[in-house]
């Protein structure tokens, strides 16, 4: 399933940033963050993809999503400036992001290369 998380809730499963400056991922698995707008119909293409995902790696991955609508610190401190925006957080490493909507089996390649996740 996927999880909406506000500014709080992100702070607790991914990523503290006002405690840290360098990246430490807070979450105990790898995870997704789809940063997204009601309007944005690039973003509605990618919701119901997720959504599968989300099922097919329950209890391997996170999905996430962040409206930047609503949470307008949270797109700021991560410098959105397009969206879609998905925020991929290996358990160990750095997070990568990449832009627009992507095709579901970009999203299995990104979990697999980026994320260790099969």
């Amino acid at each position: 399933m996927v999880t909406h998380l506000t500014t709080s809730d992100f702070k607790q499963k991914v990523f503290n940033y006002e405690q840290n400056q360098e990246w430490k991922f807070e979450g105990d698995k790898p995870c997704v963050i789809d940063f997204y707008a009601d309007w944005c119909a690039p973003c509605r293409m990618v919701a119901p993809i997720l959504e599968e995902l989300s099922e097919e790696y329950a209890g391997k991955v996170d999905i996430y999503k962040v409206n930047t609508e609503e949470e307008q610190e949270l797109a700021a401190v991560f410098g959105i400036q397009s969206i879609p925006s998905l925020l991929f957080v290996p358990l160990k490493g750095q997070p990568q992001m990449a832009l627009g909507a992507l095709p579901k089996e970009t999203f299995k390649r990104a979990f697999k290369e980026v994320l260790n996740v099969e």
